[in-house]
């Protein structure tokens, strides 16, 4: 979860350093900080809580160092503190780390029989040690760093700078990613490509039990028994670090109106509408042969894969089963030579989806991965990649690049329906102009009265404790993932719920103070409308406070019963359904949280990028 960002060159190795934990901050932001080398000695600043408070500490600090390693905190182990931040260092041996150290307590008591002082609380502290023992031992950093490795349990990406040999940096990647960047007289390295944009656009992915010891005009790459291993250089595209709010108060509310944008981009990159083609990377196994699907994935992302067995099973026929990625590889599954394995993440380095991923891989499974960023851990592991077109989402609660993956879900029913012979041409042309279409109706869920009544609804929720979202068919997929945009943006304990599942318990929550958001659009091949209407008079007829999310039709429909409503544009079929509604609930949830006061972009707790199991 946590951002690392290292440099050693012929700059001031702070200011980058800096540069590249803001673009990480999405990573973690409960502390920062920043070791250089200076005249001989490590110079560590570090603060507890967002980036802002580093930057000014190192004003102060005043830093002047070509050599350096910083990053930026999602606590696991110990509170969030100064004393707890990272860089950790031990007298000779200067360390940042994202991971998990499993053996830290074991790894500490038998470090202190050697003399070792801890001052924090992390499982990291025992890494700068560990590396100092070889070291004393063996005077070299290469095989320090090795020996380290094999103690131990867990995952790293570690950055580490030595006492007396100055010039370079040591790296270490197991579980957690890592690139390195490729300068001229300069070398970087860190947790994304994204954090280093500014300064090169030339990287080296780093794969499990890879290691590597940098200075400004060498990188030497190793195996785990020392072994040199020759990467490829990977260009990149440098537009990435020129992400900026531009005019928008903040990233999350860019995002939600970059949408129309997102389906646009994914319709031209993928669909031919003159010829009613798709245009998805070769399958390097027979599509026609695939009996079932499975969808691996967390979070949002999981709510995606949820959409999707929706859409491949009316769309394409095909059974799906849907995982939470945390769970999968702890019970039986039953795996088969005609079952295709998705995970969907946004990052392509969940943690548990990259295991949950491997695990299906050792058990010979077809593997396509969809993901947001192309040189990702997850995509150099798959048979199959098919890339969102999000972009760069910087908000931690994700928005685009939820759209972004419901679209090329649904363009992948819509392909697989069509090589199994379940989707006809004409119908196969309907359904991708449905997704295209999207787009302008998407659009219009912006106009300006609409986003006046989003914000005088969501001042009514500001005090609410509780908020209860309800939905029938795939919309009871949007309840889910907007009860959890709620959640993490509000801090309000919302709960997203089939509406039919109302009677069978949760309508004992149901009072004069609950509000209940009813998500209804009109879907007219399988219309659900009157049952969730009846599912909302049970909410009625207990006082409940019913938002009521529909087209116009609907609304007129539903009469008075609803205290306010929220209007969409009319629904084509099942697609536009999982597109349009989702949006409505994430500009409601933004802004319950911004009249909160909340933290919209950084809410408490949480990172973007989840890198620990």
């Amino acid at each position: 979860m946590c951002g690392i960002v290292g440099v050693v060159g012929n700059k001031n190795a702070a200011s980058i350093i800096f540069d590249g934990l803001k673009k990480l901050e999405y990573r973690g932001y409960d502390s920062a900080g920043v070791a250089v080398f200076e005249n001989g000695k490590f110079k560590t600043v570090k603060e507890e809580g967002k980036i802002r408070k580093l930057e000014s500490a190192l004003k102060k600090a005043k830093l002047k160092s070509e050599i350096g390693i910083g990053h930026t905190r999602w606590a696991t182990h110990g509170r969030p503190s100064k004393q707890n931040a990272h860089p950790h260092a031990s007298a000779k041996v200067c360390v940042v780390h994202n991971g998990i150290i499993e053996n830290h307590q074991e790894l500490r008591q038998r470090l202190q029989k050697f003399g070792a002082k801890f001052l924090s609380q992390t499982d990291t502290e025992v890494v700068p040690h560990l590396l100092e023992l070889f070291f004393e031992k063996t005077s070299d950093v290469k095989k320090s760093l090795l020996e380290t490795a094999k103690e131990i349990n867990g995952s790293f990406a570690l950055a580490v700078i030595f006492k007396n040999n100055e010039d370079v940096i040591a790296v270490a990647k197991r579980g957690s990613p890592l690139v390195i960047g490729v300068g001229e007289d300069e070398n970087f390295v860190a947790s994304d490509y994204y954090a280093l944009a500014n300064h090169t656009n030339q990287i080296i992915v780093l794969e499990d039990d890879e290691f590597a010891i940098i200075s400004k005009k060498n990188i030497e790459i190793f195996d785990a028994k020392g072994r040199e291993i020759r990467k490829e250089i990977k260009l990149m595209q440098s537009e990435n670090g020129k992400v900026s709010k531009e005019n928008y108060p903040h990233f999350m509310l860019k995002e939600i109106y970059e949408q129309p944008r997102v389906i646009e981009e994914t319709v031209q990159t993928y669909v031919d509408l003159s010829g009613n083609l798709i245009h998805l990377p070769n399958f390097s196994f027979d599509v026609a042969k695939i009996e079932k699907i499975t969808i691996v994935a967390c979070g949002t992302s999981y709510y995606a894969g949820l959409t999707a067995k929706y859409l491949i099973e009316e769309i394409a026929g095909l059974a799906v089963e849907v995982d939470i990625a945390s769970e999968f590889r702890y019970r039986a599954h039953p795996f088969s030579s005609d079952n295709l394995m998705i995970f969907v993440s946004q990052s392509g380095e969940t943690a548990d989806t990259l295991a949950a991923l491997k695990y299906a891989k050792e058990n010979r499974q077809k593997i396509l991965s969809i993901v947001n960023v192309a040189h990702s851990t997850m995509a150099q592991f798959s048979d199959v990649v098919i890339r969102t077109l999000a972009g760069p989402e910087i908000g931690v609660a994700s928005t685009k690049a939820y759209t972004a993956q419901i679209a090329v879900l649904a363009l992948l029913a819509i392909h697989l329906g069509f090589l199994r012979g379940k989707v006809s041409p004409r119908k196969k042309a309907k359904l991708l102009q449905e997704l295209a279409e999207s787009e302008s109706k998407m659009s219009r869920l912006f106009d300006i009265n609409d986003i006046k009544n989003i914000k005088k609804i969501a001042h009514s929720l500001t005090s609410a404790k509780h908020v209860l979202y309800i939905g029938r068919g795939i919309s009871q997929i949007t309840a889910f993932e907007a009860a959890l945009k709620l959640r993490e943006l509000s801090y309000i304990n919302a709960q997203g719920i089939a509406a039919g599942e109302l009677k069978h318990g949760t309508i004992a929550l149901i009072d004069k103070k609950m509000p209940v958001i009813v998500i209804a659009p009109h879907n007219q091949q399988h219309d659900l409308f009157e049952k969730t209407v009846s599912n909302a008079e049970e909410v009625n007829a207990r006082g409940g406070q019913i938002i009521f999310i529909s087209d116009k039709n609907g609304i007129s429909r539903f009469g008075k019963m609803a205290k306010k409503t929220i209007e969409i544009p009319e629904i084509a079929g099942i697609i536009q359904e999982a597109l349009l509604p989702v949006i409505s609930t994430q500009l409601l949830a933004y802004y319950v949280a911004f009249f909160k006061g909340n933290d919209v972009d950084q809410p408490r707790n949480l990172a973007k990028s989840v890198t620990v199991e």
